[in-house]
């Protein structure tokens, strides 16, 4: 368990939707914040809000600028001191057919929802295995993390490999004592929609007045539905308890259920007949206790 009175957390997209309805939970378990986001505006709505109730400072920061964020981090603990609760929370709802993505777009959606996650682990990770003071990381992944969803190839792609590294991170960071949980949401009532689709690099395709009618369509349509899931403050209350209880995964609701079940279904059944069980049974004991060798004695 992790008791997170009078630490310090490092919450990034902190300002709007999820980030800011972990923000509150944390704020009011007595917890200061480092919040960054790239809206000012919200970021500065947020500080009004939350330093009537704890410790409150804010930047700017595009979390794919690992300069930036190098220095962000740094100004974050000398003002309010060590971050030991790291929460890569920002993200971008991307989506378009598998054969209308661009190099742009995916360096744009995999560099936000998957190499930003690897850059606030990179920065935040050593210095708290080096403090030895425990601590635990939330990344926000999605229930497309989970199994394939219409989210689209790109989205997926960068979710996926958010839920893998979770997993992993898990298995490493457990003797160290600091928990790692892995956020899994399914429809939370936010704008993520609309601000992704304003902050989508262009294309150069042309689109005629029909095309951009139905696109806003969609985008419509994909809000209204989020406005039908959970709010954004039961959110932060489930990634508080699951930090408290030290949970590897974080459900919103059971939307996933039966997509995990074809998938889980599929990969067994994919599996060779006939294959020695004791034998295999063996070498996955034997690379769990490796990898557990290999963070002992390191």
């Amino acid at each position: 368990m992790t008791d997170v009175q009078g630490r310090v957390a490092f919450i990034t997209g902190g300002a709007n939707g999820i980030g800011l309805g972990i923000a509150r939970s944390l704020a009011r378990a007595g917890v200061k914040l480092a919040l960054v986001d790239l809206d000012t505006d919200a970021l500065d709505r947020a500080r009004k809000e939350l330093s009537r109730v704890t410790d409150v400072e804010i930047y700017r920061l595009d979390v794919r600028d690992r300069d930036e964020y190098a220095a962000v981090a740094q100004k974050a603990e000398e003002a309010l001191g060590p971050v030991s609760l790291l929460f890569n929370n920002a993200g971008v709802a991307t989506g378009a057919p598998a054969e209308k993505l661009t190099y742009a777009l995916w360096d744009w959606g995999i560099g936000i929802n998957l190499n930003g996650v690897i850059n606030g682990i990179q920065t935040f990770l050593p210095r708290m295995v080096e403090r030895g003071a425990g601590g635990h990381v939330v990344n926000t992944a999605s229930g497309s993390g989970l199994a394939a969803t219409s989210s689209g190839v790109l989205y997926c792609t960068a979710k996926y490999a958010v839920v893998g590294m979770s997993e992993s991170l898990n298995l490493e960071l457990a003797p160290r004592g600091i928990g790692v949980s892995v956020l899994c949401p399914g429809p939370v009532a936010t704008d993520i929609v609309e601000r992704s689709a304003e902050a989508t690099p262009a294309t150069g395709a042309h689109l005629s007045e029909e095309q951009e009618r139905r696109g806003a369509a969609r985008r419509a349509h994909m809000t209204a539905l989020l406005q039908q899931g959970v709010s954004t403050a039961d959110v932060g209350e489930m990634v508080l308890a699951a930090v408290r209880a030290n949970e590897l995964y974080i459900h919103t609701d059971r939307m996933m259920e039966d997509f995990i079940k074809r998938r889980t279904k599929a990969l067994l059944d994919a599996m060779p007949a006939g294959s020695d069980a004791s034998r295999d049974e063996v070498m996955a004991r034997s690379f769990t206790v490796k990898s557990s060798d290999q963070k002992q004695s390191s």
